[in-house]
């Protein structure tokens, strides 16, 4: 059997070295800017939560504190992909940020567990709430979230870390704006229950925002096809190539939350295509389906001679 081998994961330009960020200059800084003040919303969260007896405000804090985890853990993912690939990592450290996403969402969903257990509690054992200091430090969260998310829309649409970042912000800010509302219900009417309501209100929302973060995680941590990518319309595409009797070993999989590869071996019979043709396929790939490293072979023979060409082989 022939083997003939290209790689292009630039529109059929070759390697020179460089890393796969497309984060904007100053995506440390900002990303470093976003923590400080996250942890520092944290720090009052916490220290007003107590001291009022809001489990509201508290769990808002560990609402936040995951953020902080997230932004820090994402920060210290997009240094890691900036490294180039050595002998023993030869794809680079792009998965960093997978496994980034899979650690923040662990985390969020064991911090919010304990947050409704201690809500359940409240409900049998009240407590004072001091609705006017809940208001105060839920209205100050607005505000930090608001600039932690306005700091990262610059880089929303270029890089997904950052998309992803930017709407948690977002939501967080929509999240006080409840804490602000129990605030001010207890101060109206005194009902003591508005606390754990919205304490149980919050972790429901953060589970249902963190559940399919941990399923994507663990989606790509299992090298599965992204989102968002049709493997049936990629088979037909490359299927559909002129000279392409058939296509086999098709995978395609996450090489960073941003980045995504494929392997497959193409059957052409009347010889290889040339440099040329590889170039533009490498190209469509990108435009179509946002897959920026294609490896393709090139094989002469029947795809029946080649071991690996039934689906169930890999």
């Amino acid at each position: 059997m022939s083997h003939l081998y290209a790689e292009h994961s630039h529109a059929g330009h070759p390697h020179t070295g460089h890393s796969h960020v497309h984060a904007p200059p100053n995506f440390g800084r900002v990303f470093a800017i976003a923590a400080l003040l996250n942890i520092s919303l944290v720090v009052i969260q916490v220290v007003y939560g107590v001291l009022a007896h809001s489990v509201a405000l508290l769990a808002d804090a560990g609402h936040n504190f995951g953020d902080v985890v997230g932004l820090l853990l994402a920060w210290g993912a997009h240094g890691l992909c900036g490294r180039s690939p050595t002998r023993r990592f030869t794809y680079g450290f792009g998965s960093a940020s997978i496994l980034a996403a899979l650690l923040n969402a662990i985390i969020l969903l064991v911090a919010t567990g304990a947050i409704a257990w201690e809500a359940v509690h409240r409900f049998f054992m009240p407590a004072e709430v001091a609705g006017v200091t809940v208001m105060v430090v839920a209205l100050i969260g607005i505000v930090i979230n608001g600039v932690s998310a306005w700091l990262l829309m610059a880089g929303r649409r270029s890089d997904l870390n950052v998309r992803g970042a930017f709407l948690h912000m977002v939501a967080d800010a929509g999240v006080s704006l409840g804490v602000v509302g129990v605030g001010a219900g207890i101060a109206l009417t005194g009902w003591l229950w508005l606390d754990p309501v919205m304490s149980l209100v919050i972790s429901a929302v953060i589970v249902w925002g963190t559940w399919g973060l941990l399923r994507d995680a663990v989606k790509m941590s299992l090298a599965a096809v992204p989102e968002g990518i049709d493997p049936l319309q990629v088979r037909a595409y490359l299927e559909g190539l002129p000279g392409v009797e058939a296509a086999h070993d098709l995978h395609i999989w996450a090489m960073s939350t941003t980045h995504t590869a494929l392997t497959c071996h193409l059957v052409m019979p009347n010889g290889h295509p040339g440099d040329a043709f590889l170039a533009e396929i490498s190209h469509e790939l990108r435009h179509r389906f946002t897959i920026s490293h294609p490896t393709l072979q090139i094989e002469l023979d029947d795809a029946g001679t080649c071991a690996l060409a039934p689906d169930h082989v890999v």
